[in-house]
């Protein structure tokens, strides 16, 4: 059976990538930097869940020290802090979790995925092509998710790594509560959106799935949108 790591894999999207995993066969490990996430996960078939914190080195060691296979790994760990971020340290940190946590991950995760031959698949996001005015540090962060990815596609190719990102758009997540409970800033998303909904995060595990398959077996430094036809309009 193959083996997936999740980062952030307990709520949101990466939920939905485990979700997606286990339900397709694959043995899928969820990650969260919360106890408390961990202690009320919904436990399925198929996920175990670990503590890991992607800004903390000693424990991305750890965690990746516990494995005795990799076949993927899945950066979905991720923070915005929407109207704080022109303060200099929260844009510190986001960008400690969103982008040098995914480079963290990825480098403890480059031997155990050359053994196997092994993917990874980033998350990186619309606002990687689009700038947020009011989440610098998220949309530099991303942006620097969807470059990380291309140049690690690159070196790793010639280890059997292959390296993809993902690009949500507007998926009903924790993180978009707020908006989908604000009329008028659903109403304007909608407006662009030509499938005029949010997406589900299981929608985006079905890509991820796709991704880290034998079916993408040629298919390495790509970033795929998946956000119903918004980055189009």
């Amino acid at each position: 059976m193959k083996h997936a790591l999740v980062t952030g894999g307990t709520r949101g999207i990466g939920a939905g990538v485990a979700r997606s995993l286990a339900k397709a066969g694959w043995s899928v490990t969820a990650a969260s930097v919360s106890q408390s996430e961990l202690d009320t996960f919904e436990p399925q078939d198929g996920i175990t869940v670990q503590l890991l914190d992607v800004t903390d080195q000693s424990s991305v060691d750890a965690a990746f020290a516990g494995l005795t296979q990799l076949d993927a790994l899945v950066n979905c760990a991720g923070i915005l802090l929407r109207g704080e971020e022109y303060d200099i340290d929260v844009f510190a940190r986001v960008l400690d979790v969103n982008l040098t946590g995914t480079m963290r991950c990825c480098l403890a995760a480059h031997s155990l995925l050359a053994k196997t031959g092994g993917a990874i698949v980033n998350t990186a996001s619309m606002l990687s092509t689009f700038g947020g005015p009011l989440v610098p540090a998220y949309s530099a962060s991303k942006g620097g998710v969807a470059q990380l990815t291309k140049a690690l596609a690159g070196r790793w190719a010639e280890d059997g790594i292959r390296v993809n990102a993902i690009a949500p758009g507007w998926i009903e997540t924790e993180m978009t509560q707020g908006l989908r409970d604000d009329p008028a800033r659903t109403e304007a998303i909608m407006a662009r959106t030509p499938m005029k909904r949010w997406g589900k995060p299981e929608e985006v595990g079905a890509l991820v799935h796709w991704l880290i398959s034998d079916n993408a077996s040629f298919v390495t430094g790509s970033v795929y949108p998946v956000d119903g036809g918004y980055l189009a309009m």
